[in-house]
């Protein structure tokens, strides 16, 4: 997620390996860089090849804070002095987006405590991010999640550890960190999704910024794994936010400036400066030839799918039970889509959001019941009971009266009313609104302003529409600067319990 291949090509690194690769050929006329995670292991592997080093000079680089004992267990391993460099690059997490990022942990907690090992990945994770931010932050949590104040209180104990890395350049208003728990709204990821990438991850899945389309039918070789990069594909970091109608149009006026601009198949080159201009033309033609095709093909693939699994059906009526309060005209609507032949097992278990709803004994092509194990995992983990605020609903007669002036106004799209309820709660502390009752501060301290600089992340997860969220936050909110971060970026498949976990 970094750097392309060809990029890296062009930093003159023209050799890629991984330190347990077995079998590696000595290779004493290369320097070695290494990148890596300051895990045990890691750290044992790299002794090893210290100890019988296949390259001239080795830059090692660590994605995070190295105790002063391994860094000397490899002194004392590097008996032929071959290490020139040892640094510490804060890059301990992935960069999904500018305002994004994730450590790509799944399952991180066991029940309502954490696993301790993904709480000791976590806490280095989250630090690691602060680091390259260059934040010493104040924190605030979930008071209702155990697992957030537990994070909270790691993270500040290894901020308190490491003063001196911590030591940066005071600001007027300090950074903030909020930590919460996705079971406070644990509707978001079982939503589907109608911008370009929150719709790819949806129904494709985005790992790494990989999308896998071997199971796409009539796919070519070379388009059965691509990439899609807001860093290197233009029309991807132009389209991203975008809803499906508009990418439809826009693949069209790609496909349209793309035939503009082909070169004619019998171009006569019959001069030097044809040939020149004809190669100097060749790599941005092939360049976008790439990108039209790979748009084009998932773009189609999108549209097979959501048409295949009726997904216009479903998610209208998924939003008209996420954002109406009165369900009962939405249940006939409910019944319609589970008794359709057409809708797939996963997509009519979002529906079922609690175990009363109307279930369905058998399918109109009479196939089994709908298992029950989605509908119970999502009650069991965000049910009302567990959650900390109140999700599906306004209490209060003002907040009713926004809610319904705001209907009033009319909804740009009816497949995608639905707001996560991380949009009002940043909302609400951008505004300085944030009850410190619900989500108090770690320590004696408070923001005495509005807080500039917020740095949000949600165990359990986020999802593309909250990215979405900040992002339009960002852009409304000049001088607030936001990131988003999770334990991983969720999709319905990632989200569920099996059968349909990835």
């Amino acid at each position: 997620v970094v750097y392309t291949q060809s990029e890296i090509l062009q930093r003159e690194v023209y050799l890629f390996e991984r330190l347990d690769s077995p079998n590696r050929e000595p290779m004493k006329h290369l320097k070695a860089i290494c990148f890596l995670r300051p895990t045990k292991e890691n750290v044992e592997l790299l002794v090893q090849e210290l100890r019988r080093p296949k390259y001239s000079v080795y830059f090692i680089y660590f994605s995070n804070v190295i105790s002063k004992s391994d860094v000397k267990a490899l002194a004392e391993a590097d008996e032929q002095e071959v290490v020139a460099e040892v640094q510490e690059f804060y890059g301990d997490y992935i960069a999904v987006n500018p305002h994004v990022f994730s450590l790509n942990i799944l399952g991180c907690c066991r029940g309502r405590s954490w696993d301790p090992a993904q709480l000791a990945r976590t806490t280095q994770g989250l630090t690691a991010l602060l680091l390259s931010l260059k934040k010493c932050p104040m924190i605030r949590y979930q008071l209702s999640s155990e697992p957030a104040k537990r994070l909270a209180e790691c993270v500040k104990q290894v901020i308190t550890k490491e003063y001196e890395l911590f030591d940066f350049r005071r600001t007027e208003v300090p950074p903030l960190l909020l930590i919460l728990d996705r079971s406070d709204d644990a509707i978001t990821p079982l939503l589907n999704q109608w911008t370009y990438q929150a719709m790819v991850h949806e129904l494709l899945g985005i790992n790494n910024n990989r999308i896998d389309l071997s199971r796409v039918p009539g796919i070519s070789k070379d388009l059965r794994e691509v990439v899609l990069s807001a860093e290197n594909d233009e029309f991807y970091a132009n389209n991203m936010y975008l809803n499906f109608a508009e990418i439809g149009t826009n693949i069209k006026n790609l496909m349209e400036d793309f035939q503009r601009r082909k070169p004619k198949e019998q171009q006569k080159l019959e001069s030097i400066a044809d040939m020149k201009a004809f190669v100097e033309n060749y790599p941005q033609f092939k360049k976008m030839s790439g990108t039209v095709s790979k748009h084009v093909t998932v773009v189609g693939e999108l549209s097979r799918l959501v048409a295949e699994r009726n997904l216009l059906e479903v998610s209208e009526v998924e939003q008209e039970l996420a954002c109406q309060s009165d369900h009962s005209s939405a249940l006939q609507s409910v019944r319609r889509v589970l008794q359709s032949p057409r809708v797939a097992e996963l997509d009519a278990a979002r529906l079922l959001r609690e175990p009363q709803s109307p279930g369905r004994s058998s399918r109109a092509d009479g196939s089994c019941p709908l298992p029950a194990q989605l509908v119970s995992a999502v009650v069991e983990y965000g049910g009302k009971r567990v959650r900390g605020s109140d999700l599906f609903g306004p209490k209060d007669a003002v907040a009713i009266t926004k809610q319904f002036l705001k209907g009033l106004k009319g909804i740009e799209n009816v497949y995608t009313q639905h707001q996560p309820l991380l949009q009002e709660t940043l909302d609400q502390l951008i505004k300085g609104k944030l009850k410190d009752s619900q989500y108090p501060y770690l320590g004696p301290n408070t923001l005495r302003d509005r807080p500039q600089d917020i740095i949000v992340f949600l165990i359990g997860g986020a999802t593309y529409e909250e990215a979405l969220a900040v992002y339009n936050l960002n852009r409304s909110n000049p001088g607030v600067r936001i990131v988003l971060g999770g334990t991983t970026i969720h999709n319905t498949k990632r989200y569920s319990p099996s059968p349909w976990a990835q």
